[in-house]
C-alpha cells in the first residue's frame, strides 16, 4: 500500500499555503512501504523569515518512519546560525540513512546543516559558502564586548560542524577559509571533505529571490550574480493565457531590521526593538517607519506617566497614542494612589508650567482678621497704660 503523506509549504510569514511547483520549503514521502523515500527540500532562507529549526524538525518527525532514506535537498543563502546547527544536528542524528544535496547553493548556516548528512552530494555546477559569523548590534561599549564574545563562541561552533563532516581538513586552513568568505565549486568542496560527492548539474535559481542578500557578501561570484538577473524560464502553451501582473517585490527583511535596531539606538529605546520587529513584521520600509514613529511617541508617553515598563506590551499590541493615553489614565486612576507630582529640575526646552489664579481660602483670611484685630486691641490698652 502506497503512503504519501501531503508537502506542507509555508510562506515567509509562517503561513502554510498551497502547494505550487515552485514552492520553497517541502516535505514529503513517497513510494512503496519498502522503498519508500523521504525528501526535504529547503529552497530558502533558514530562520525567522524563512523555515524556522521547529518547523523542520516537526515536518520531518510526522513523515519519518525511522528506517527510510531520508534526502535533504538545500538551495538557500542561510540565515539563522542557531537554526542552521538545530537543523546540523537533527539529520546527524538520522545516521547513514540520511543523504544532504546541494541543487545550487548551500551558503553561510546552510552549509552548515548540510554538513550534518551521513552524505554530502552538491550538484557539479553548484557552490558552498563558508564565513564567519556575524550579527547586529545596539548598546554600550560592554554590549559590544559581550556580542563579540558570543560571536567567538558561535565560530567555535561553526568551526566543530564542519570539522564533523571532515574530521582530515587541516584546522588552520580551515579557520582561514571561513574569515575569508570562501565560495566553493562542487570539486573544491570535495577536495576539503566538506561534500563526498560531484552530481549531476541541474538548471536552479540560485537564491528565489534573495539577490539582496547575496549582494551584499563581500566575496559573492558574478557569475552567480548574473544569474539571478536571468529571466525566469517559461514553457510554451498552445494557448497562452492573459498573463498576471507580478507581485511586488519582498522587502529586504534583513535591511529593515537593521534600520529598526539603527533608528531605536538613536532615540534611546533599544528595549523596543523587539516589539518593533512582531508588530511591524518588517513588511515595508513605511509600515517600519511608522512603527518607529508610534513607538517613540507610546515610549514618551509611558516615561511621562512613570510606567515605562508597559511601553514594550504597548508596542508590541501595535497601539496608537490615543489608545495608549486611555490604559495610562486607567492605570493611574485605578491605582488609588492618585497623580504623582514631578518635582524634578525641568530642562531647557520643557514649556512654561500653566499660571494658575490662586482660590481665596475663607478660613485663613478669618484667622488673619482676627489675628489683626487682636494685635490691635492690644495696642490701645498699651497707650491707656
Amino acid at each position: 500500500m502506497s503512503k504519501k503523506a501531503t508537502p506542507r509549504i509555508y510562506n515567509r510569514a509562517g503561513q502554510q499555503v498551497p502547494v505550487q511547483d515552485k514552492s520553497w520549503y517541502a516535505v514529503h514521502a513517497s513510494g512503496e512501504a519498502t522503498e519508500r523515500v523521504i525528501e526535504v527540500f529547503v529552497y530558502g532562507e533558514i530562520g525567522t523569515w524563512g523555515i524556522t529549526a521547529s518547523q523542520f524538525m516537526q515536518d520531518l518527525r510526522a513523515v519519518d518512519d525511522g528506517v527510510s532514506p531520508v534526502i535533504a535537498a538545500f538551495n538557500s543563502i542561510g540565515g539563522d546560525l542557531f537554526d542552521g546547527l538545530a537543523m546540523h544536528n537533527t539529520l546527524s542524528r538520522l545516521g547513514e540513512r540520511c543523504t544532504a544535496r546541494i541543487d545550487a547553493l548551500a551558503a553561510s548556516a546552510a552549509s552548515v546543516a548540510v554538513c550534518g548528512a551521513h552524505k554530502v552530494v552538491i550538484a557539479s555546477n553548484a557552490m558552498l559558502m563558508i564565513h564567519n559569523p556575524w550579527t547586529y548590534a545596539a548598546g554600550d561599549a560592554d554590549s559590544f564586548r559581550k556580542v563579540a564574545d558570543v560571536l567567538d563562541q558561535t565560530m567555535e561552533a561553526i568551526i566543530a560542524a564542519y570539522k564533523a563532516k571532515a574530521p582530515n581538513i587541516d584546522e588552520a586552513e580551515l579557520r582561514g577559509l571561513v574569515a575569508a568568505e570562501t565560495w566553493l565549486t562542487a570539486n573544491e568542496a570535495v577536495a576539503l571533505g566538506l561534500a563526498d560527492e560531484v552530481g549531476d548539474g541541474v538548471q536552479v535559481k540560485a537564491c528565489l529571490g534573495q539577490g539582496g542578500v547575496m549582494q551584499r557578501y563581500q566575496h559573492t561570484p558574478a557569475a552567480l550574480l548574473a544569474q539571478l538577473d536571468e529571466p525566469a524560464e517559461t514553457d510554451p502553451k498552445p494557448d497562452p493565457e492573459p498573463i498576471e501582473p507580478p507581485a511586488p517585490p519582498l522587502p529586504d527583511a534583513a535591511k529593515l531590521a537593521l534600520l529598526i535596531t539603527q533608528r531605536c539606538a538613536e532615540s534611546g529605546i533599544s528595549n523596543l526593538v523587539a516589539p518593533l520587529l512582531s508588530s511591524t513584521q518588517l513588511e515595508s520600509e513605511e509600515i517600519v517607519l511608522a512603527g518607529l514613529t508610534r513607538a517613540k511617541a507610546v515610549h514618551d508617553l509611558c516615561v511621562a506617566a512613570r510606567l515605562p515598563e508597559l511601553s514594550v506590551d504597548y508596542v508590541a499590541a501595535g497601539l496608537d497614542e490615543p489608545a495608549v493615553r486611555a490604559r495610562l489614565f486607567d492605570k493611574i486612576v485605578s491605582s488609588g494612589n492618585g497623580f504623582e507630582i514631578d518635582n524634578s529640575v525641568p530642562l531647557d526646552d520643557d514649556p512654561a508650567p500653566k499660571v494658575q489664579a490662586k482660590q481665596p481660602n475663607p478660613s485663613s483670611i478669618w484667622a488673619a482678621r482676627s489675628a489683626a484685630h487682636a494685635g490691635q486691641s492690644n495696642s490701645a490698652k498699651g497707650a491707656r497704660a
